[in-house]
């Protein structure tokens, strides 16, 4: 059985598994490294029209996903894996919890419609509310598969390249160094002769330096933190 097993409660079933099918996390999938499992948010209404939502109490526009019918499907896969509920009200997603998360058993993931979901059951069930940017989507498919593909390509096996993963941008609390490939020249644009010069110390010391400059530059939040 594979070690991590996830489980997306969802009114989309068919969303998935999207592009978690293909590239690393698809070859992942099919040799077993991680399972993925759907579950249709609505098989668990028990009302002729299976409604899964109504409306907001106090009033207001939309509606909102019903404590009890979610209850009863988050019911029917609930272990000891985390329970993720995506909303842009959660904490930010970070590399640090990816990584948790990827060393864990696996984790089950709620994704809301309409205006949200009632908070009874984001209480009740001990949801943790996550975040992949200030934005609204559609629906939290789109999210659902972001934080997947982030924790699957960390499983062991997964990336030919362990260290592919070690220099990445946040691993080290800096965003990424650039990277170049041949041909040398392009559109009148060189390499920089410090990669071609087989000095691999001075390779390592131009990537800190330019890992730094865009870290201050574009997240100045990421290097405030670093060097508090």
């Amino acid at each position: 059985m594979a070690g991590f097993r996830a489980t997306v409660l969802t009114l989309y079933p068919e969303m998935f598994p999207g592009p978690l099918g293909i590239s690393l996390a698809g070859k992942a999938l099919a040799e077993g490294a991680w399972s993925l499992e759907t579950v249709q948010i609505r098989d668990y209404a028990t009302d002729k029209h299976r409604m899964v939502d109504d409306t907001p109490a106090g009033g207001g526009a939309g509606m909102v996903m019903k404590p009890d019918v979610l209850g009863r499907a988050v019911d029917q896969v609930a272990d000891e894996r985390p329970k993720l509920f995506m909303s842009p009200r959660g904490k930010p997603l970070t590399q640090a919890r990816v990584r948790e998360l990827a060393a864990g058993p696996g984790a089950i993931l709620l994704c809301g419609r309409f205006e949200g979901v009632d908070e009874r059951l984001i209480e009740g069930r001990g949801f943790e509310e996550v975040s992949i940017g200030d934005y609204i989507l559609s629906g939290g498919e789109t999210a659902a598969i972001v934080v997947l593909d982030a924790i699957v390509r960390l499983l062991p096996g997964v990336m030919g390249n362990v260290l592919s993963g070690e220099t990445e941008s946040f691993e080290t609390g800096l965003l990424e160094h650039p990277h170049y490939t041949k041909p040398q020249e392009w559109e009148g644009r060189r390499i920089p002769d410090v990669l071609l010069s087989g000095n691999h110390g001075a390779i390592d010391k131009w990537r800190r330096a330019e890992a730094e400059r865009l870290t201050r530059e574009r997240r100045p939040d990421l290097w405030d933190k670093k060097n508090r």
